[in-house]
């Protein structure tokens, strides 16, 4: 009986050390009592506090200097438009407007086209709902858009699959998109499960650990969060304005912005119109992300598309702009930058913009009102203000910084013919239909559809009759529009409404393209099909949203053997 006793022993102990290694290589730091516990742990949707993800695998090495151009093409141009070319030489201005612009170097061609490249490698996390709502074709959508993720990754690439329903696990450590390391990865999505309640919070805690617990990097870090649903495991007050509300309370502390960055945003997804959208937008606009409304759920991969044809385009990191005043009596006032953190000096000679990071071919648009003072009989012209942006190479992790032409004005006598700038007038009025979206919002929360419809109604109009043919003035009218029939009542805002002009408000703020459907309207009103909103899209989102339309088809055809029509796919890329 004792040797029976001591071989039984053994043969636990082999157990124990052999479950402590990991399936998934993290390492279990276990005691021997209650082990049986952990395990089963292990084996379901809950967390085990006590794993260490350190086991991501070894990135390759990156940020080695490069020849100029071999990243990008080029750098960040910078440029300022003053919003009348003259101001007479005895006038003086308390609101003088300069529009600051900033966009992004290209990529290559090689990373164009999507090829093998020397672009900045990323470490990606996505976080998926598998809650019991998720169950069948809806799961089935994600395991899709999941594989053409992964399809679509680069050998330096790495990923993490997080899934969360009742609890949280990681289903893959952080590993690299080589053939290995795609084939796993697809047969880990491949068998998720759908079951049990909703539980973002834990998923976001179990991302964040991947993340902060992982012992090399790559150059760019992104979380990508999905859900079709509410937390019902986390004590959030939920209001329906994010103002009286608490959702940040779903938002682990090493995702919020330190020392003005982010240490890796959290791009949202709220699929179909059963999610929490008040939710999904604070989590994304707390962390630097952006939130995309799902509402067509079979358009997921569309989405994820775009959003990945960003991230696998970083050229720009911690980019800062730098606004100083040149003449002695020219003041900065204030700086309209959306949800960018902006500051102006105590002695309002300068100011600054907290950029972060852009995408290849990205731009941003900053309003800078200034006070400018009459000029001496002598002055043939002011020098308002010096900008400069500063930011890192992602590629190479070389510091650069780019001085635009500084912002003058002429001082005539008579400044009845001055010229007045398109670029500073689109600028004001993209920014004033974002206030009034907002406003709009807030009204419809209060349940003052009228108030919110009015609104809308007014801004449309003088939107309207502010284009003359402008592509994006056209495009925002149309926005403002979809947004009139969404808060029009009650059941149609919490229907969709509410979603819809979150996402609006995410794409506006950051100035960076998500995904939202609406119904285009052709020269007699008539409603055409859900098209995707391609506002701040970038080549290259628009060129990996080309190939997932292409994938769908293919896949659409080997699924059913009939062709399917291109024209549900919407506008023109």
């Amino acid at each position: 009986m004792r040797h029976d006793h001591v071989h039984l022993c053994v043969l636990l102990a082999l157990f124990l050390v052999s479950w402590t290694q990991g399936g998934d290589g993290a390492t279990h730091h276990l005691a021997v009592m209650g082990g049986s516990d952990q395990y089963w742990q292990r084996h379901s949707q809950k967390a085990d506090p006590v794993v260490v993800f350190d086991d991501d695998e070894q990135v390759t090495a990156n940020r080695q200097p490069a020849p100029a151009g071999a990243a990008s093409n080029g750098t960040v141009v910078v440029k300022t438009h003053t919003e009348y070319s003259a101001v007479a030489r005895n006038s003086s201005s308390d609101s003088f407007a300069v529009l600051v612009h900033v966009k992004a170097p290209g990529m290559t061609d090689a990373g164009a086209a999507g090829d093998a490249q020397p672009r900045a490698p990323l470490d990606l996390v996505t976080v998926l709902d598998v809650s019991g709502s998720m169950h069948g074709q809806k799961l089935a959508l994600l395991k899709q858009a999941m594989r053409f993720v992964i399809d679509n990754l680069g050998p330096d690439d790495r990923l993490s699959v997080v899934s969360f329903s009742s609890g949280a696990r990681r289903v893959t450590r952080l590993v690299r998109m080589t053939d290995a390391g795609k084939a796993m990865a697809v047969s880990a999505v491949d068998s998720l499960v759908a079951g049990g309640g909703t539980n973002i919070a834990e998923g976001l805690r179990t991302a964040a650990r991947v993340l902060d617990e992982r012992r090399h990097r790559n150059a760019v870090s992104s979380v990508v969060l999905l859900s079709d649903g509410q937390d019902t495991y986390t004590t959030v007050r939920r209001w329906g304005s994010e103002a009286g509300s608490n959702y940040e309370a779903l938002v682990p502390p090493s995702f919020m912005r330190t020392g003005g960055e982010w240490s890796a945003p959290i791009h949202t997804f709220g699929f179909g119109k059963d999610h929490d959208a008040a939710a999904m937008h604070v989590i994304a606009e707390a962390t630097g992300g952006t939130f995309s409304f799902v509402e067509n759920e079979a358009v997921i991969q569309d989405a994820f598309a775009q959003c990945i044809g960003g991230l696998l385009s970083v050229v720009v990191q911690e980019a800062r702009i730098a606004v100083t005043s040149v003449h002695p009596g020219v003041r900065v006032i204030s700086v309209r930058s959306g949800r960018y953190e902006s500051r102006v000096h105590e002695d309002r000679r300068e100011a600054t913009v907290q950029v972060g990071e852009l995408y290849a071919d990205e731009e941003r648009r900053f309003l800078l009102f200034l006070a400018v003072p009459r000029a001496e009989d002598s002055d043939s012209d002011t020098v308002l203000v010096k900008v400069v942006c500063s930011y890192r190479d992602a590629a190479t992790g070389g510091d650069v910084s780019v001085t635009a032409e500084k912002a003058v004005v002429a001082r005539p006598e008579d400044a009845g013919e001055a010229e007045r700038s398109a670029e500073v007038e689109r600028e004001r009025v993209r920014v004033q239909a974002a206030e009034d979206i907002a406003a709009a919002r807030a009204a419809a929360e209060q349940g003052a559809h009228e108030e919110a419809v009015k609104i809308l109604e007014n801004r449309e109009r003088l939107v309207a009759q502010s284009g003359d043919g402008d592509t994006v003035i056209v495009g925002l009218a149309a926005e403002l529009r979809e947004m009139l029939e969404r808060v029009s009542s009650r059941e149609r805002y919490e229907g969709s409404g509410r979603a819809y002009m979150l996402a609006g408000m995410s794409a506006h703020a950051q100035q960076r393209a998500n995904s939202r459907q609406q119904k285009s309207f052709d020269a007699f009103g008539e409603a055409a099909p859900d098209e995707v909103t391609l506002s701040y899209a970038t080549p290259a989102m628009r060129a990996m949203l080309r190939r997932s339309r292409g994938a769908s088809v293919e896949h659409n055809l080997r699924e059913s053997g009939e062709e399917v029509a291109q024209s549900y796919y919407g506008v023109p890329l």
